[in-house]
């Protein structure tokens, strides 16, 4: 490897972070599905010639589409080693979640960048499609045993090839989904990001040359690893052990186990694994790609100084069991992995709480809440296919309290705008609010969740809802408590009333007359740090803007406030002191 001055460096690093994130905006202003072009449930990064190693990633995608997509890259790069090589101008394209995927609706496009005549990295993109079919619109099924009823399963075929576009790869995919133009756009929007993605990096490459760019990625990655080693020498060493459960899996109504051992060894750091539950019949399986990926993001949360790229990973050791929930093997259904890559990273911040409490946070809301309705307009017969997933609260930290309707730590993505979704679909918004006292108490209280009640407005359709954390509450840490769980609620009938999921947090079927709505309320973050630690004035603050009840904080903080909001000291101190 050469040598690269630090001035150099920091410009390649940013020049190289900006491909990315053109490429990230490329798609999310050309994507024709709402999950792309809102919530921005896509991201893009450049990939090494021979591991598929992330290089670098933009920062407005999915973090742990990054992670997985270093190994859906090795997935290309050993397939072109079977079929004989590949040539400039081939693209690659599949959603495989077993090989280097996440789940069905993520489709991934692989594109080799060649300079004289070697591949000199990758490319990647990835974007959540609306639907790829299967039993349930939108794909997010949680009654499925098997990924044939979660979807549809495209291996890594070529898109292009040598530079010539393939229709009929084009032509199966559509013919696979019940919203083939929304796929054809997402589909281009993908094309282009990775041409405007090709034309930036050759520009860069003329404008440096191509060994000073290569000699920037190592020296990138080095630093990151040299970074990440320092981060991990600073916490005692030990084993420090967690353990947290996903409702069930949608088929057998039993808590399923995840558990954790990190285990601090000067430089090294050791996740492991053992003892979490086996492979289970329904859709919460991840491959254990998805297990390594969601990791990375756990520790980018955690060690915040150490750069995003391959060499987070290099002083981390997985211990992941081959007959493991987070091995799974096809044909396993995969299609609700969000649930079980957000427990990973709640069993982080437990687990690291005793080793580093000044690092961590309480636990977000742990949960998508993946919702979709869909039916038929009336006027012409149109199939519609709301798919949309709802945000809720972030852990309590060192700082501060935690974010209020954050999304999910797996991502930067954004909850769609309800504005969005009633003018793409037939329904309107009863409530769109904040939810008192779902924050879990603590020092720093836990972000709130919140409510969501929507109407249909079509003669009737279908509601799916694939979600969690409805009987395992989302705790806090370093003693903070937990939030308010996941609740649900939809029609019992025609003629109304109240129904719950009998699994709490999964449910389909639900059938919507119009004038009906379903009702969710999503869980807040846990707290982070004893709630008698919390100041008075800042409970009296919460309870004046409706985020803690009065009961509530009298019960939990031990403070007395008035309903407007008025601390009363006297009753507070005595309150505590008894």
């Amino acid at each position: 490897m050469g040598t690269i001055d630090p001035v150099t460096l920091a410009v390649l690093n940013g020049r190289l972070e900006q491909i990315a994130d053109e490429m990230d905006a490329t798609l999310f202003r050309s994507a024709f599905n709402p999950i792309i072009a809102e919530a921005h449930d896509a991201s893009h990064g450049l990939y090494h010639a021979e591991t598929g190693e992330t290089l670098v990633q933009g920062k407005s995608g999915l973090p742990i589409f990054v992670g997985a997509m270093a190994f859906a890259v090795k997935t290309v790069i050993d397939k072109a080693v079977r079929d004989g090589g590949l040539e400039e101008g081939d693209v690659y394209i599949f959603n495989d979640p077993y090989d280097g995927g996440t789940h069905l609706s993520d489709f991934r496009l692989v594109q080799p960048i060649f300079r004289d005549g070697k591949v000199f990295c990758y490319l990647a993109s990835v974007g959540h499609y609306h639907d790829v079919g299967g039993n349930v619109p939108g794909n997010y099924n949680p009654a499925a045993t098997e990924s044939f009823q979660e979807g549809f399963l495209m291996p890594p075929v070529k898109l292009f090839e040598a530079g010539r576009f393939r229709q009929d790869v084009v032509d199966i995919l559509q013919a696979n989904s019940r919203l083939p133009n929304s796929l054809y756009g997402d589909l281009n929007g993908q094309i282009n990001a990775l041409k405007l993605g090709e034309g930036r990096l050759r520009d860069l490459l003329d404008e440096y040359g191509d060994a000073t760019v290569a000699t920037a990625f190592e020296e990138l990655k080095s630093r990151a690893a040299t970074l990440m080693r320092a981060q991990i020498a600073s916490l005692p060493d030990g084993t420090y052990r967690a353990k947290d459960f996903l409702d069930n899996d949608g088929i057998v109504d039993e808590a399923l186990p995840l558990e954790l051992a990190i285990t601090v060894s000067g430089e090294k750091l050791t996740l492991d694994f053992t003892g979490s539950a086996p492979p289970c019949l329904g859709p919460v399986n991840i491959a254990r790609s998805t297990t390594v990926a969601a990791c990375y993001v756990a520790m980018k949360h955690i060690f915040q100084e150490v750069p995003a790229n391959a060499g987070v990973l290099e002083p981390i050791e997985f211990v992941i069991p081959e007959n493991s929930i987070l091995a799974a093997k096809a044909p396993r259904p995969v299609g609700g992995y969000t649930e079980t890559i957000l427990r990973l990273i709640d069993l982080s911040f437990q687990a690291l709480a005793q080793a580093a409490p000044e690092r961590v946070n309480g636990c977000a809301y742990g949960t998508i809440n993946a919702l979709s309705l869909a039916g038929y307009r009336r006027e012409d017969g149109r199939r519609w296919v709301m798919f949309s997933f709802f945000g809720g609260g972030h852990g309590g930290h060192p700082e501060g309290d935690g974010l209020n309707h954050g999304n999910a730590p797996i991502s930067t993505a954004t909850i769609p705008p309800l504005e969005i979704l009633e003018a793409a679909y037939p329904v309107m918004f009863r409530q769109w609010a904040l939810r008192e006292d779902s924050g879990g108490p603590g020092r720093n209280r836990g972000g709130l969740g919140a409510v969501y009640e929507i109407e249909l407005l079509e003669e009737k359709a279908d509601a799916f809802l694939f979600g969690e954390r409805g009987r395992y509450a989302p705790p806090g840490v370093v003693g903070g408590e937990a939030a308010a769980m996941n609740r649900f609620t939809y029609p019992a009938g025609p003629d109304g009333g109240e129904a719950h999921p009998p699994m709490a947090s999964k449910m389909v079927g639900i059938k919507l007359a119009k004038g009906q709505s379903v009702l969710l309320e999503t869980p807040g973050g846990g707290g982070y740090g004893p709630p008698v630690e919390r100041e008075p004035a800042r409970v009296a603050e919460d309870v004046r803007l409706g985020y803690v009840s009065v009961a509530s904080a009298r019960d939990r903080y031990r403070v007395v406030v008035a309903a407007d909001g008025t601390l009363d000291e006297q009753a507070t101190s005595e309150l505590r002191a008894a």
